[in-house]
C-alpha cells in the first residue's frame, strides 16, 4: 500500500517536496548522458538489430523510471516483508534457465519473453539484498561480530544462487553476488577470527577452483589479462581494442559520433560491456571523469541516506544498493581499462540491457524510498 494513499492533495504536494531531489536530478543527468552515449555507439551500425537498441533502451528507461517512483512511494518495508517469496521466485527462475534458458555468447542465462530476454541472475542481486537485509536485521547485536552459527543461514542463502549462477556459467555475476553479500556481512560485522579463517580458506580454494571449477575460456581470460599481446587477433582482441579506444580519446575526446573504434566496429560489444570505452574515446579523460564523478555523487547521497535511515533493515537495504552499484561500476571500468580480466559485467545505467537497467532503477528507487520515509513519521 503506497505511503501517500491517505493524504490529501496539499499534503501530497508537501511530500513531493520531500523527495530526494539531488538523487533524482543526478539520475536524470545519467539517463541523458547514457542514452546519448548509447545512440552514438549504435547509430549507423551495420546490423539493423544493433541500430534499434537505442529505441529499446529508451523504452526500458521509461519503465525503469516508473519502477523508481513506485519503489520510492511504496517504501522500503515491503521488499523485506516479501523477501523470501522474491528470493524463492528468483531461485526458481535461475533453475529454469539452467535447463530451458536461452543460450547466447556461450552461456545459458536468459529466459526469452518475446519482447526482451530476462536474466534472472540480475534480479537475484536485488532479491539477495532484500533477504539479507531482513535476516541480518533480526540477528542480535554482538560487539565481537557475528559468529559462524549466526552466519550459517545467511551463508546458505548466498551459496544457493552463487552455485547455480556459476553453473550457467556466469562467473562475473556469481562474483558480484559474493561481493554484494560480503559487503553487507562486513557492514554488520564479523568476528576477526572468522574473517581470517574465511580469507585463508579462500586462498586455499583458489588453486582448486582454477583446476576443477573454471572453464577453459575463463582461464584464457586470465591469461589474456596478464598478456593480451600474445594473441592480439584472438583472445586478446577485446582488451586491446578497448584500451586503444580509451587511449585515443586523450583529454577531450574525438567528439560525438567521431570515435573510430566504435564507428568502424573495431570495438566489440560496444553497446554492453565496453560502453565506457565508447564514452572515453568520444569525450576523453574529461568526459570519463565527469561520469565517474556523477556516480560518486550517488554514492555520497546514498551513504547519507543509509546513515539517516529510520531502522536497521532500511540501513542494510541502502548499503546493499550502494554495494550493488559500486561493485558494478568498479569492475566494469577496471575491466575495460585493463586493470581486471574481462568478465562481462555491465556498467549500471549505461550498458544496454533490460534486466540490468530495470534492476538498477528498482534498487535506486528503494534508496529513494528510504530517504522519502524519513519525512513520513
Amino acid at each position: 500500500m503506497p505511503l501517500v494513499t491517505n493524504l490529501d492533495s496539499s499534503e501530497r504536494r508537501h511530500l513531493f517536496k520531500k523527495l530526494e531531489w539531488p538523487l533524482i536530478y543526478t539520475l536524470i543527468a545519467l539517463t541523458i548522458i547514457s542514452l546519448i552515449n548509447l545512440y552514438s555507439a549504435t547509430h549507423g551500425a551495420s546490423s539493423e538489430e544493433v541500430a534499434d537498441l537505442f529505441i529499446k533502451q529508451s523504452s526500458f528507461y521509461l519503465v525503469g523510471w516508473i519502477l523508481f517512483f513506485t519503489f520510492t512511494f511504496t517504501g522500503p518495508r515491503w521488499p523485506t516483508r516479501f523477501a523470501y517469496v522474491l528470493y524463492g521466485l528468483n531461485l526458481v527462475a535461475i533453475l529454469y534457465v539452467t535447463f530451458f534458458g536461452k543460450v547466447a555468447l556461450g552461456a545459458q542465462r536468459w529466459i526469452n519473453l518475446g519482447f526482451f530476454s530476462y536474466q534472472p541472475s540480475e534480479t537475484m542481486k536485488l532479491a539477495l539484498i532484500f533477504i539479507l537485509a531482513r535476516v541480518l536485521s533480526h540477528l542480535p547485536i554482538d560487539p565481537r561480530g557475528l559468529s559462524f552459527k549466526s552466519l550459517l543461514w545467511p551463508l546458505i542463502i548466498i551459496g544457493l544462487p552463487f552455485i547455480l549462477v556459476v553453473e550457467q556459467p556466469d562467473l562475473g555475476t556469481a562474483m558480484l553476488l559474493l561481493l554484494i553479500s560480503g559487503t553487507l556481512l562486513l557492514f554488520v560485522g564479523i568476528r576477526t577470527s572468522l574473517l581470517i579463517a574465511t580469507i585463508t580458506l579462500a586462498l586455499v580454494a583458489i588453486p582448486m577452483a582454477w583446476q576443477f571449477v573454471l572453464h577453459d575460456y575463463q582461464k584464457q581470460r586470465v591469461y589474456t589479462f596478464i598478456s593480451p599481446g600474445k594473441d592480439p587477433k584472438g583472445s586478446g582482441y577485446n582488451s586491446i581494442q578497448s584500451k586503444i579506444a580509451i587511449g585515443s580519446g586523450q583529454i577531450l575526446g574525438k567528439g560525438f559520433q567521431n570515435g573510430t573504434q566504435a564507428k568502424f566496429e573495431f570495438l566489440p560489444e560496444r553497446h554492453t560491456d565496453f560502453i565506457f570505452s565508447v564514452l572515453s574515446e568520444e569525450h576523453g579523460f574529461v568526459g570519463s571523469l565527469g561520469v565517474i564523478s556523477v556516480f560518486f555523487i550517488i554514492f555520497t547521497l546514498g551513504l547519507r541516506i543509509a546513515a539517516t535511515a529510520t531502522d536497521k533493515s532500511s540501513a542494510l537495504l541502502a548499503v546493499g544498493v550502494l554495494a550493488y552499484l559500486f561493485w558494478h561500476v568498479f569492475i566494469n571500468i577496471s575491466m575495460v581499462i585493463g586493470l581486471l580480466p574481462i568478465v562481462g559485467v555491465p556498467l549500471p545505467l549505461f550498458s544496454y540491457g533490460g534486466s540490468s537497467l530495470l534492476t538498477t532503477m528498482s534498487a535506486l528507487g528503494i534508496l529513494s524510498g528510504i530517504a522519502f520515509r524519513r519525512y513520513m513519521f
